[in-house]
């Protein structure tokens, strides 16, 4: 395991351990939390389920699927099924409820907004969306779901705030498929760019940020760079090691006298790293806690990328390695449109930042059941998704709850006002 990751999973398992004055009042917390977006539905029946539902994805059910929740509160599963897969309420305003709230607990002006698709695996084609792809859960092409993901990360505390299911293009194109899943005719082929963005262009505004993140798979499309500069936004994204740049701070071949001036030479951003030298490196210590240093050695460099993001825009390239446990060196390599004298440490302080949507997914899939759900529908998947992420916020508020009660202060946990952003 990575050193880094090690020493989160330190901090996370040093945070399991749970305070009895911390659980106190949980019942009536989560009454009061679910609330607003109960309130998000017209129907009062539909308003009650969702209080059940979110209740049994918090719940220490093993598997928080629709017949273990309806278990757990010894009901007939039959009306959880219908209200999960076949009800026609709207999971937007909840999800607008959702960015609201983090945005007024967690809102920073230096937070960052990080995209990362996740897969899901299933059996059979049935379910909407599902075919052989990527699927990083299992780290191979496999059968499944693949859902991107927004995620807010600010120095308070981490959540997924919004979601799309990626729908194939072999989906997007069958009649017959959209119609047996329910998927709406407006809804179109969308890359997984393209998601990423509509979820940009939504929510982005309403949280507070200086930064875009994601991983090699976003940002190795120059489009999709393009894109975010054309909006203003600020971006660090991983690109692949075979990413092909011209280093525009050495010095170009001689001219020959004749003809166009020669520009330095493209060359592979894992290539121009080898050729480093120690110094060329700043050590940085990027921890933030008390459990110890997390050395990593960070460069960068004025540069132009082969698949340039627009005509003669220049980027950063940024270099951040950390020694591995069997003493081999881990390189991640980032594209940036940010002013070029943006110092390493705040290169490195998003970077890490962008791996806490890991963490995100980890805990929705572990603790609020988000991979655990059985529906087959568009609308299914989205309104469970959506009541995982509003389950999954709950906890993490009472994680911050219970940081409070260590830290002295007894006071609840603001229940927020009752309310519902319209979509």
């Amino acid at each position: 395991m990575e050193r880094r990751y090690e020493v989160r999973l330190q901090e996370l398992l040093d945070d399991a351990v749970i305070d009895p004055e911390q659980v106190r009042g949980m019942l009536a917390r989560l009454e009061r939390f679910v609330e607003p977006f109960a309130a998000c539905l017209v129907r009062s029946k539909q308003r009650i389920l969702t209080r059940q539902y979110v209740a049994g994805l918090v719940s220490q059910v093993e598997r928080k699927n629709v017949e273990s929740i309806a278990y757990h509160h010894d009901q007939d599963r039959q009306m959880l099924q219908k209200f999960v897969g076949q009800y026609t309420w709207d999971h937007k305003p909840l999800v607008n409820e959702l960015v609201r709230q983090v945005a007024a607990e967690l809102g920073r002006p230096d937070a960052v907004l990080v995209f990362d698709p996740s897969g899901f695996p299933k059996k059979g084609d049935h379910s909407v969306g599902v075919q052989r792809q990527w699927c990083g859960r299992v780290g191979k092409v496999d059968n499944c779901q693949v859902g991107v993901y927004m995620a807010y990360v600010s120095a308070d505390e981490h959540a997924l705030v919004d979601m799309r299911l990626y729908l194939p293009k072999s989906w997007a194109r069958s009649k017959s498929r959209r119609a047996q899943c329910g998927v709406p005719a407006e809804v179109k082929f969308r890359t997984r760019h393209e998601l990423a963005l509509e979820m940009l262009d939504s929510q982005g505004s309403a949280l507070p940020h200086a930064w875009v993140t994601g991983d090699d798979e976003l940002g190795k499309v120059p489009w999709f760079r393009r894109e975010l500069h054309v909006r203003g936004e600020r971006y660090l994204l991983a690109v692949p090691s075979n990413t092909r740049v011209r280093d525009l701070e050495a010095d170009p071949p001689p001219y020959a006298g004749h003809g166009p001036r020669p520009k330095s030479p493209w060359v592979r951003v894992d290539g121009w790293c080898a050729a480093l030298s120690k110094s060329d490196w700043t050590t940085i210590d990027v921890r933030d806690g008390e459990r110890g240093p997390l050395i990593v050695e960070a460069t960068k460099v004025r540069v132009q990328a082969k698949t340039a993001p627009g005509e003669g825009l220049q980027e950063t390239l940024v270099v951040i390695r950390e020694r591995q446990a069997n003493g081999s060196m881990k390189h991640d390599y980032y594209l940036s449109n940010a002013p070029h004298d943006t110092p390493l440490t705040e290169f490195t302080r998003v970077s890490k930042a962008a791996h806490r949507i890991e963490e995100c997914l980890q805990r929705a899939k572990s603790e609020a059941g988000l991979a655990d759900y059985e529906v087959r529908t568009w609308r299914g998947w989205h309104h469970h998704q959506t009541l995982s992420l509003v389950a999954t916020w709950f906890l993490t508020q009472e994680t911050r709850h219970g940081k409070k009660i260590h830290a002295g202060d007894h006071r609840l946990s603001n229940s927020r006002a009752v309310g519902c952003t319209a979509a």
